[in-house]
């Protein structure tokens, strides 16, 4: 088991790592080399020997692997991002990037998403060098860049171009899945992750005919930009459950005594409750319009407006998507991939997933361990060009009344000092034994 030095390095390395200002805005701005070079060093005194690696200046990810004791054993990635996103100061009530432990909680952008993990994985891995503890399986550590924008610089390019850095791997795990969820009835649930849904940003453009705002127009573009806009937004999508979905849901009545009706699952939604929460964003596709562009003054009509869309899209539904996106923007409207990347699926009876739920239920014997797909999307969707089966895993035991899903690009992100420790325990549990 983690001794109390690993549960002390994992809270100073969260708060360290938050203090690393490693935002990404976006379009390349952003500076992981600070975080990626602390990371590596965590490693390199742990016996280890991490490769820093960049597609562009300061874009750094951090690889290192650890031999296991079974050498026919397939490989296992952990993986966790550097970067975070914006966090304007004045909005919270601790400084963004302080890395302040306060009455029991560590404050600050990343706290969460996903810094904790990344602590987490640096203190298990020098525990193992104390104890002289080695893995069955090879482990691969990655840190990577850019995951909060397009992962262009971070796994996206690790994949593409150093994939031989992960030969071996099958599986990997990372963000987001076995913390708590409170259903306000006394349950504890853990989900853990074993989908995502696909990433479809859209870029919708209109062109119609320039003009004087005061005159006749048939060809305005802004009007039938937002007609179409508006049918993206108000469409609703078809139910289309996965085998993930599917498990969660079977799962989830038997804890609530119920049927699991999936002929009727709105109608199981509501019976659930708020652990409904888990699921309903992930049982249809989904399009939601949120950046407007047209026109430069009031009395001129521009001749092109343009519209962005987050788009989501569950496995084995992409012909689907884009075959409603080509009725709902019609003949008037082009649209096209601003950000595309697929969607995953594991399998939730595998090995893996067994010993995962194992690990939970050793620390937290009263919670209750179910499946779940996430709704947007991680580095595993990189990571899955190289056939690895990615998993969410990044184990916290949360108190009641803590929104841990409000957490993720919110202001006031914190985690709370047990949560890092619950968490160290699970994956050093966890990893020795996948």
């Amino acid at each position: 088991m983690a001794d109390r030095q690993a549960l002390d390095e994992v809270v100073r390395f969260t708060s360290d790592l938050i203090r690393i200002d490693t935002t990404n805005r976006g379009g390349g701005d952003c500076r992981e080399r600070p975080a990626a070079e602390y990371a590596a060093e965590r490693l390199a005194e742990a016996g280890l020997e991490p490769v820093l690696l960049e597609r562009a200046k300061d874009r750094t990810n951090v690889v290192a692997r650890i031999e296991g004791t079974d050498p026919s054993a397939d490989a296992l990635l952990v993986h966790g991002h550097l970067d975070v996103v914006p966090a304007e100061a004045a909005d919270w009530s601790v400084h963004p990037f302080s890395g302040e432990v306060r009455d029991g909680v560590v404050w600050g952008r990343g706290a969460v998403d996903m810094k904790n993990m990344d602590a987490m994985i640096l203190a298990v891995v020098r525990h193992w060098a104390r104890s002289g503890t080695r893995p069955r399986r090879d482990v691969v550590i990655a840190f990577t860049a850019d995951e909060e924008a397009s992962a262009e610089d971070g796994s996206g390019f690790l994949a593409d171009r150093h994939a031989d850095l992960f030969e071996g791997c099958t599986e990997g795990v990372s963000e987001s899945g076995a913390f708590t969820f409170h259903d306000g009835d006394g349950r504890q649930i853990y989900p853990i992750a074993a989908g995502e849904r696909g990433t479809g940003w859209l870029k919708l453009t209109a062109r119609g005919r320039a003009g004087h705002g005061s005159k006749v127009n048939r060809s305005n573009a802004v009007t039938g930009l937002a007609a179409a806009v508006t049918r993206i937004g108000a469409h609703e999508w078809p139910l289309r459950l996965t085998p993930t979905v599917r498990a969660a849901l079977t799962e989830l009545a038997a804890l609530y005594g119920l049927e699991a009706d999936l002929d009727d699952v709105d109608g199981l939604l509501k019976k659930l409750g708020s652990a409904a929460a888990l699921v309903e964003a992930t049982v249809r596709n989904s399009t939601n319009p949120t950046m407007l562009s047209a026109g430069y003054k009031i009395n001129v009509i521009p001749g092109e407006a343009v519209a962005y869309v987050d788009g989501r899209y569950l496995p084995g539904t992409e012909d689907e998507f884009r075959t409603t996106l080509d009725e709902l923007t019609g003949p008037d409207v082009e649209w096209e991939f601003h950000h595309r990347e697929v969607a995953l699926q594991a399998p939730v009876d595998s090995p893996t997933f067994a010993r995962m739920r194992a690990a939970v239920e050793e620390f937290a014997p009263e919670g209750h361990v179910v499946p779940y797909c996430m709704s947007g999307g991680t580095d595993a969707k990189q990571f899955s060009r190289l056939g690895i089966t990615g998993y969410g895993f990044t184990p916290l035991k949360l108190p009641e009344g803590y929104d841990y899903q409000a957490m993720f690009h919110g202001v006031d992100e914190r985690v709370p000092v047990e949560a890092l420790h619950f968490g160290v325990r699970v994956l050093d549990r966890f990893l020795r034994t996948a």
